[in-house]
């Protein structure tokens, strides 16, 4: 299996997506690049240039909310590689962060899948950091990751 295969979205899932997104970067205090990524993401499929501001007009989405959106496992199993993904974009993961995703893995009944993910995710981070040729600094990300 890929690391983040094609699945089509349809306006409805990929809105709830956002929010999803938006909920976890939200969680611990919006951080500049968390709000980059969701922003993007949510303007690049369908929520148009105003994204991040339509974004934070709407009410915080409800593990369950989220998870009636969110019908199918190959769709819920991306937005939980997509926002440990998130969590990552400043460095480190928060607990507000951390239980935010579990509340939505445990929505989805993945939360067994979890640790898996986000093994996954800091193996595909550490990946873009391979060809480096400072290997110490590498060890050093990596341990940050607890990997």
């Amino acid at each position: 299996m890929s690391f983040s295969p094609e699945i089509a979205l349809d306006t409805t899932q990929a809105e709830a997506i956002a929010r999803g997104l938006f909920a976890v970067a939200k969680c611990d205090g919006l951080h500049e690049r968390e709000a980059a990524l969701v922003a993007s993401f949510w303007a690049d499929v369908g929520g148009g240039a105003a994204a991040l501001a339509e974004l934070e007009r709407r009410p915080a989405i409800e593990a369950g909310e989220l998870s009636a959106l969110l019908p199918s496992d190959d769709v819920r199993l991306l937005f939980l590689k997509t926002a440990l993904l998130l969590a990552w974009a400043d460095g480190h993961t928060s607990d507000a962060e951390r239980g935010t995703i579990h509340a939505f893995a445990a929505a989805f009944g993945h939360e067994a899948a979890l640790d898996e993910l986000e093994a996954s995710v800091k193996e595909y981070l550490l990946g873009h950091l391979a060809h480096l040729a400072n290997t110490d600094a590498t060890v050093e990300v990596a341990k940050g990751m607890k990997l």
